[in-house]
């Protein structure tokens, strides 16, 4: 990095640490403050910075004659500047798709320069000429700004679109393209790739509405953001078979990521409690709504039985209906509509579950596997082979 674009990149980080903070930075940042410009970054432009290179980056701001030099790469110089600048959110995968040249950084530069190099203002100047100059520049201004309206009125609204297969499970990957990890159990994190062709998740302890002994935790809990009001997400399972309670694994919509706000979970699970009554042991189907920390008591809007476990004795083929399971979860203003498909071919078709009015603003949506708040059940692998994000056209 040439000295120009070290001063440029010493501005940049004061810049964003002040957005972040509300007040300029003072001395170099502790390991906490790091943190919190870490997922500053992330909610606000869905690009990943750690904050271990924070922290080495405010220590060389703040002595940068002294401190070990920093090279920062150019994506995280577009990311701090795309922060700044308050562009667009996008994520790692759309970025290089779309603006691999990572413009923002060389806007900010830009600017940068200009602000340093501005010449002083000349005492004495034509008035005429000024005078012309201020018209032309106006009348510029204003067809800048008629045509930008207008491409921003006719331009089709983008919405985001984001895949994955979880073909790479580096650490650094999985950040890249947008995902966060929730409450880290690290034995079990490390076994993330056990299962080729997927990502494995395990039923742990825990469950993210609490009880009178527990508070609400989901371990391992894999998180993305939502950018788009209405949207259609989607997850693929293979061979899981849950068989004690409350072994669960699917998708969970969050308003917030300390299961404060509302929420609603869309799962495949294990059930053999009826309240007493004598009942065969089933997999279903399940979904579970929240409306807060407030509110004690969840809701169970569906409960559909997949198989009797019991009838696998008289026919055992049955166990192949779950070789390939897809969940799906639809949303349109308030209306949430929630599918399931499952059989022996990956390609089986979705049959719709619920249909029902929830009124939630879900900023996050995660991969989870739970087995509530017991320790008798086994925390068994999930293997998720695929996610689908898609933002939509609200309706009227």
């Amino acid at each position: 990095m040439n000295d120009l674009d070290a001063a440029a990149f010493i501005q940049l980080f004061k810049d964003a640490y002040e957005k972040c903070f509300g007040h300029p930075i003072q001395a170099s940042i502790t390991e906490t403050e790091s943190k919190l410009l870490s997922n500053q970054l992330l909610d606000e432009t869905g690009l990943v910075i750690g904050f271990k290179s924070i922290k080495n980056y405010s220590a060389y701001v703040f002595n940068s004659s002294t401190a070990k030099p920093e090279n920062p790469s150019i994506s995280t110089l577009d990311t701090l500047s795309r922060y700044v600048l308050n562009a667009p959110y996008t994520d790692e995968v759309q970025r290089k798709k779309n603006e691999s040249h990572y413009p923002y950084w060389f806007v900010y530069k830009d600017k940068f320069h200009k602000r340093l190099n501005r010449p002083e203002k000349q005492t004495e100047t034509p008035k005429k000429k000024i005078t012309n100059r201020a018209v032309v520049l106006t009348a510029s201004g204003l067809i800048i700004i008629l045509s930008a309206t207008a491409f921003l009125m006719l331009r089709p609204p983008q919405y985001a679109i984001f895949t994955d297969s979880f073909l790479s499970l580096h650490a650094d990957s999985i950040a890249q393209k947008g995902w966060f990890v929730k409450s880290i159990d690290t034995a079990y994190r490390n076994r993330r790739g056990e299962n080729a062709g997927g990502l494995t998740l395990f039923t742990l302890k825990g469950d993210n509405w609490s009880d009178s002994g527990h508070t609400p935790i989901i371990n391992n809990l894999l998180l993305r953001q939502i950018t788009d009001e209405c949207f259609t997400a989607e997850v693929h399972l293979q061979k899981f078979i849950p068989h004690q309670n409350w072994q669960q694994a699917g998708l969970i919509l969050l308003e917030d990521t300390g299961f404060k706000g509302k929420s609603m979970r869309l799962s495949i699970a294990y059930n053999d409690f009826f309240g007493g009554f004598p009942k065969n042991r089933q997999i279903i189907v399940q979904a579970i709504t929240t409306l807060g920390n407030s509110f004690s008591k969840p809701e169970e809007i569906a409960h559909t039985t997949l198989f009797n476990l019991d009838s696998l004795t008289v026919k055992p083929g049955l166990i192949n209906n779950l070789d390939y399971c897809a969940l799906r979860i639809e949303k349109h203003g308030n209306k949430i509509r929630l599918l399931y498909a499952g059989g022996i071919l990956e390609n089986t078709a979705f049959k719709e579950i619920v249909s029902q009015e929830f009124d939630m603003m879900p900023k996050y949506i995660g991969l989870f596997a739970i087995k509530g708040f017991v320790d008798d059940a086994e925390a068994m692998p999930v293997k998720f082979t695929f996610f689908r994000l898609t933002g939509e056209k609200c309706g009227d």
